[in-house]
């Protein structure tokens, strides 16, 4: 296989493009350092074309999980092609605007205004600012990843600047003002205790929690009890973070699946299938409160984002899309377990089945996690250790890629009980980007 040309690009683009890419985790070094293709020619369904016309099935991350429909979906790009024609921008408002919000506030009761942005690190960003209005205070407890922004990276801010970066390892906070140590702390999701004990040290500067509905485990019983009731004693503004889980569940937030009562919910990635498009959604003495802090910016109006929200989440809602992406999750996962169990290799599935993921259970789990993208790479699938299930995917591409797992498992296998797997990379092995709280 030649992708000679995408590789040479990314080595240009590492030089006038810091990081290379504008997102750590489009990285080629996240996958296969000096091998992998970095840039396609074209995409449809789940399949992608490379700058030297190497085919592939993408069994990832299906555009960082935004493209919950699949690669240039023949409704949703209809829907926009007709609004880039009727024009994108303008000095009036789209109507498309008022048709979506009322939309998000029918599949969500507990909802009674809508505001927007388009990805999910500055809608959180608007969350935040919200919240702290209306709480009136300044300190938020989170968990889970919640973007770039300095509210979020601030919890890394420590007492000692040699210690910046320790409670979320890999996210350097510099640049983010050390005025603003201790303004966020984390916790981690179905800790009961080491939220309380949070609360009882900080509850008089709580404004805001803010929490992701559903990531690799169902949330506890005794947690969400925890949550809801210090917020309602404590009058502090939950944010439920719906950027990764919305849609893929169910149609809408996660959250409605656990009866979690937000103040806010943030939905970003699969509202739009691959067009940038954020919502933020809200109780109205909530929401109404953004009228009195600053928040405004141009192409938060622009036509697409909402008219791509619309064809997406109405194709969803007449296809059924969510049981789909359950059930080839599903059968990913499973077959994971089950392959892995035949060869005699320890890993770990975890994640709901449209976001599933596993991890290699050894000393230095990087190495076979690099050598199974190698070895898929060259059986024409795009693939590390995480799925996420788009409509696009049939039983076949499942089959097909299964049975290519089959093989690399079986190789990996052999390569690990020899004691020196990583004699058989073709180049460095890949890089860990950051630890999630989850």
């Amino acid at each position: 296989m030649n992708n000679e040309k995408g590789i040479r690009l990314w080595n240009k683009a590492k030089v006038i493009i810091p990081g290379g890419s504008q997102l750590l985790s489009k990285r080629s070094e996240m996958f296969l350092p000096e091998q992998w293709p970095s840039y396609y020619d074209r995409a449809k369904g789940c399949q992608v074309w490379d700058l030297d016309g190497n085919g592939y099935t993408d069994m990832s991350t299906m555009g960082i999980g935004a493209c919950i429909l699949g690669y240039a979906d023949d409704d949703v790009d209809g829907a926009v092609k007709s609004a880039i024609d009727r024009g994108s921008m303008c000095t009036l408002n789209a109507p498309e605007e008022i048709e979506l919000a009322e939309l998000l506030i029918r599949l969500h009761p507990w909802a009674q205004m809508v505001r927007y942005a388009r990805t999910g690190g500055e809608a959180l960003a608007m969350a935040v600012r919200i919240a702290r209005a209306k709480s009136g205070k300044d300190i938020v407890l989170f968990c889970g990843y919640h973007g770039w922004h300095d509210w979020y990276l601030s919890s890394n801010l420590a007492n000692e600047k040699s210690l910046d970066g320790h409670l979320l390892p890999g996210l350097q906070p510099l640049g983010v003002p050390r005025a603003l140590k201790g303004t966020s702390f984390p916790f981690n999701y179905n800790d009961t205790k080491g939220f309380m004990e949070l609360i009882t040290r900080h509850k008089d500067n709580v404004g805001v929690i803010v929490l992701e509905a559903i990531r690799s485990h169902d949330p506890e019983h005794e947690f969400l009890m925890a949550i809801q009731k210090v917020i309602k004693d404590l009058g502090i503004v939950l944010i439920i973070d719906e950027v990764s889980s919305g849609w893929r569940m169910n149609l809408g937030g996660a959250h409605l699946l656990y009866d979690i009562k937000p103040d806010i919910a943030v939905f970003a990635k699969a509202i739009s299938n691959g067009y940038p498009m954020a919502a933020v959604i809200g109780r109205g003495d909530v929401m109404e409160v953004a009228q009195d802090t600053f928040i405004s910016s141009t192409y938060w109006t622009d036509r697409i984002g909402p008219t791509a929200a619309l064809a997406t989440i109405n194709k969803m809602k007449e296809n059924d899309v969510q049981n789909h992406l359950m059930d080839i999750g599903k059968k990913v996962q499973e077959g994971w377990s089950s392959l892995a169990s035949d060869h005699d290799l320890d890993i770990e599935v975890s994640g709901i089945y449209p976001l599933g993921h596993f991890e290699f259970k050894y000393e230095d789990p990087l190495v076979p996690k690099t050598l199974f993208t190698q070895l898929m790479l060259e059986k024409g699938f795009l693939a590390t250790t995480g799925f996420y299930s788009s409509y696009s995917h049939k039983d076949e591409d499942v089959e097909r890629f299964l049975t290519a797992v089959d093989s690399s498992f079986k190789f990996i296998a052999k390569a690990i009980k020899e004691g020196k797997p990583e004699k058989y990379l073709k180049g460095p092995v890949c890089h860990s980007g950051f630890k999630r709280l989850t």
